[in-house]
């Protein structure tokens, strides 16, 4: 059986996701829905599917099997949940919702919703580095133990985004759509990975500022943030919008007896043993290597599990981690979890 999947939102990452469809022998992209009319004929253009306006037409026209949502972070939470009304799987792009409320509310609806055939749907979330090799085998070595205890981390995002990037789709830059900058849009991705590879946060501490973009957008280009983990050790980010050009995202970590690099390839190296390179997969599209090639893989990964009755490892509940690290960071409040907003210099009345 050949699975229905319709993608809610047509822009840049949808088309990450119809790619990844395509590659799969048992899913078919039927149809896009858009609110925008020439997005919705690029859409019959590109993918030869017919489109609608609105959610719920999408849901009754194309009969989907997986809604996958792309759209603006504000707008994650009413698709999800018409979507999981109708009993439809959900995958959706990061972050689960631009605030903390939406958040809450999408996990309950996951938790309690109904699915077809009497059992629940599934609902993902694009965590898709996750599924990077050199992620991977970082876990897998941190939970072995096999160079001792994890005494930290030091990751580091240095991505330019000029100021094109936010007229051109004004909600990236607002408080009210996106929920953020910098840290919401792009770094959460490693803010994840630390919080998955490195143990959970308890204590988030830094600063955020609109250093290069001011006279663009409301929301933060720039960041440096320590996150202390339940076992007392510390990550360190720095995150900017501001480089020259997409550098490598990189993260180090140091154990007991070695020492872990990544960037475009893993570099393991421990007291008696040969070092160990792992290289990455690379996207299809060069000219965004930065963003890896593991959406492909998530997107396999959560078809395959289809009818299994097993919730995706990556759900609501799960991606709620980072947004809550990335929320108090904005908080600017020492202590964790998020508490109420008091983020003076951005002038944020959006956290909750």
């Amino acid at each position: 059986m050949s699975l229905r999947a319709v993608i809610v939102g047509y822009g840049s990452v949808s088309a990450v996701h119809a790619e990844a469809l395509r590659s799969l022998p048992d899913a078919d992209v039927v149809g896009v829905c858009d609110v925008d009319p020439e997005r919705r004929d690029a859409a019959q253009r590109e993918l030869a599917v017919p489109t609608a306006s609105t959610v719920e037409d999408a849901i009754r026209r194309f009969a989907p099997d997986v809604v996958h949502v792309t759209t603006p972070h504000h707008e994650h939470e009413g698709v999800i949940l018409t979507a999981l009304a109708a009993g439809c799987d959900v995958l959706t792009e990061k972050p689960i919702s631009s605030d903390l409320s939406s958040a809450d509310r999408i996990v309950a609806a996951a938790e309690s919703a109904q699915g077809r055939n009497g059992r629940s749907p599934r609902v993902g979330v694009c965590f898709q580095n996750r599924y990077n090799l050199s992620a991977q085998a970082m876990k897998e070595t941190v939970d072995s133990r096999r160079f001792g205890a994890p005494l930290g981390a030091v990751a580091t995002v240095a991505w330019h985004r000029p100021p094109e990037y936010y007229t051109s789709k004004p909600w990236r830059g607002a408080w009210s759509t996106s929920g953020g900058g910098l840290l919401i849009n792009q770094a959460i991705h490693t803010v994840d990975l630390l919080q998955w590879i490195m143990g959970p946060v308890v204590e988030v501490r830094g600063r955020v500022g609109t250093d290069a973009l001011g006279d663009v957008i409301e929301v933060e280009d720039t960041a440096a943030l320590t996150l202390v983990h339940e076992s007392g050790i510390r990550s360190v980010l720095m995150a900017t919008n501001a480089a020259p050009t997409n550098l490598p995202v990189t993260m180090d970590i140091a154990m007991e007896h070695g020492n872990m690099r990544s960037g475009t390839e893993l570099l393991i190296t421990g007291d008696g043993a040969p070092d160990q390179v792992i290289k990455e997969r690379l996207p299809s599209d060069r000219a965004k290597v930065y963003w890896g090639a593991s959406h492909g893989e998530l997107i396999k990964d959560f078809y395959g599990g289809f009818g299994s009755g097993k919730p995706f490892w990556i759900d609501p509940g799960e991606a709620l981690h980072a947004l809550r690290i990335v929320k108090a960071a904005y908080d600017g409040a020492g202590g964790f979890p998020h508490r109420a907003a008091r983020d003076l210099d951005l002038g944020n009345p959006y956290l909750r």
